[in-house]
């Protein structure tokens, strides 16, 4: 069911304008990548490569804290202010504003930033898992900021992460957080069903395959939200297997919006069916829902001592 208080304009049209929310798509994606990277270089080897995500706020996406000595800081997207933000736990602060900059002086601003705060960190300059690779000190060519557009994206990201953490209660087995991949740029959550998958073949788009390996060493069932780009120009929510068992494109799916992308090899639900469906909330759960069981069915999980009960408020789980 939707919360008390349930407002349709939480669920804002991203698609609208298109050319010019995919210049500012292109250059928040390359933005977030350069602050990932930090937290990438500076924070330990996680499985799944979890120490690399960012994460929904209440204002935008945040590193979390990185360790660097004994201190840690964090570096925080704010989408309301649309301000780039810098806090260490010994009480230092910066920041600049999110404005319409190039790559490049966005990458210098925020290397800036943190030499200020006596934060000295090397990163890998060039981007992944997108089509051109100009180093960040050198890319003046992605420069569009649109406020009113990075506000909606990170408005869905919000109704997102709320519902990918509801789905995430009714699973025991090992679960990633929900959490925002700066490569892909997509905001997931991934069920594992426990048993070691074959060796990934690799070949992500520049993405060192020892990584892709690292990512896929199990068996996944993995959803999540995308803006969209390349053979599907529009938002979507998605699902996928991997491996990919037989049978699994030919589940049955909830809702009829939902359908599977051979070229994708994905479930897909456009964001549009959701937004203009009667229960936004339902329609999403019913697809990630239906999208699991055609992964953990075909695939044979033990689902009875994988599933539990989707969580409740302050109701603990029956044992």
């Amino acid at each position: 069911m939707n919360s008390p208080g349930y407002d349709r304009e939480a669920w804002p049209e991203l698609s609208y304008e298109y050319e010019r929310w995919r210049e500012t798509c292109a250059t928040l994606q390359l933005w977030t990548q350069v602050v990932g990277k930090v937290r990438l270089s500076l924070t330990p080897w996680l499985n799944h490569s979890w120490h690399v995500a960012l994460y929904v706020t209440a204002r935008g996406l945040t590193t979390s804290p990185i360790p660097f000595g004994s201190c840690i800081f964090q570096i925080d997207f704010d989408f309301i202010d649309h301000q780039l933000r810098f806090e260490t736990s010994d009480g230092a602060q910066r920041h600049f504003p999110l404005q319409p900059q190039s790559v490049a002086d966005f990458y210098a601003a925020v290397i800036g930033a943190l030499a200020g705060l006596g934060i000295k960190v090397n990163i890998n300059e060039f981007p992944n898992e997108m089509l051109e690779r100009i180093r960040f000190s050198e890319d003046r060519r992605h420069a569009v900021y649109d406020p009113e557009h990075a506000n909606r994206f990170w408005k869905v990201l919000v109704q997102a992460d709320r519902l990918f953490k509801l789905f995430r209660t009714g699973f025991i087995g090992k679960c990633s957080p929900v959490q925002f991949f700066w490569g892909s740029f997509d905001l997931a959550v991934t069920r594992f069903s426990g048993r070691r998958a074959p060796l990934h073949p690799g070949g992500v788009l520049h993405l060192p395959d020892e990584v892709v390996r690292e990512a896929y060493s199990h068996e996944v069932s993995s959803a999540g939200f995308w803006p969209g780009g390349g053979i599907i120009e529009y938002p979507a929510f998605y699902s996928y297997a991997y491996p990919e068992p037989a049978g699994f494109a030919t589940a049955p799916l909830r809702p009829e919006a939902a359908f599977y992308s051979p070229e994708l090899r994905e479930f897909l639900l456009p964001y549009d069916a959701v937004r203009a469906a009667a229960s936004p909330d339902e329609t999403l759960l019913g697809f990630l829902q239906s999208a699991y069981e055609a992964s953990a069915n075909a695939g044979g999980w033990d689902r009875p001592a994988l599933e539990c009960a989707r969580g409740e408020l302050g109701v603990p789980r029956a044992i």
